[in-house]
């Protein structure tokens, strides 16, 4: 697929131990062609945490972009009207994020874009990180699945043993989900064995 001229919004909520993992596949988009942009929840904006400081992240964004973070609910919201951005991703997709997203709350960044993004019928893409996904998160994982213009990057159980409620994307797809999500597909197998142990 040719990504030149499409505009990604790579939106970034607070799980840290996947940052690492997930800056390579921001440098994907941008080297096949894309204009990127990045978004981020307060929580990237404002911890340093074991897996590297707030700071660091920042300069990463936006030495790969090229363009500056876009961090509160105010730089978000024209993001609707001025339908700019073509796919949105949100990679890693905490459980936070996504039980917001699944009740309607706008309390960040990464909600407004979402938002925006749902408000002009344009797709968005989950990356879930996610210690519950097999918990109390279940609920709002399916309220997501089902929900129109909503699409997952293909995840799994990445501990089964010692956390089996927890459900992590493999993030090194989210270039194929997106190019499915902007054909109305959600790409396949949905469902996958992730095991990191």
């Amino acid at each position: 697929m040719n990504w030149s001229g499409l505009t990604v919004g790579y939106a970034l909520s607070g799980s840290h131990c996947t940052l690492a993992e997930i800056m390579p596949q921001i440098a994907r988009f941008v080297d096949a062609g894309a204009n990127v942009i990045p978004i981020v929840s307060n929580t990237i904006m404002t911890t340093d945490t074991r897996f590297g400081t707030s700071q660091e992240w920042q300069t990463q964004l936006k030495a790969i972009t090229g363009n500056e973070i876009i961090s509160t609910i105010v730089q978000a919201e024209p993001l609707g009207p001025s339908k700019q951005i073509d796919v949105l991703l949100i990679a890693p997709c905490t459980g936070n994020t996504t039980s917001r997203l699944a009740n309607a709350l706008t309390d960040s960044a990464v909600l407004m874009a979402a938002k925006a993004q749902m408000r002009n019928g344009r797709p968005v893409v989950l990356a879930i990180s996610t210690n519950d996904g097999l918990g109390l998160n279940a609920a709002n994982i399916a309220k997501l699945l089902v929900a129109k213009h909503i699409y997952f990057v293909p995840f799994g159980q990445d501990n089964p043993v010692q956390k089996p409620n927890s459900l992590v994307a493999r993030m090194d797809l989210a270039l194929e989900t997106c190019e499915a999500a902007l054909q109305g597909k959600q790409l396949q197998p949905l469902l996958i064995e992730r095991f990191n142990y």
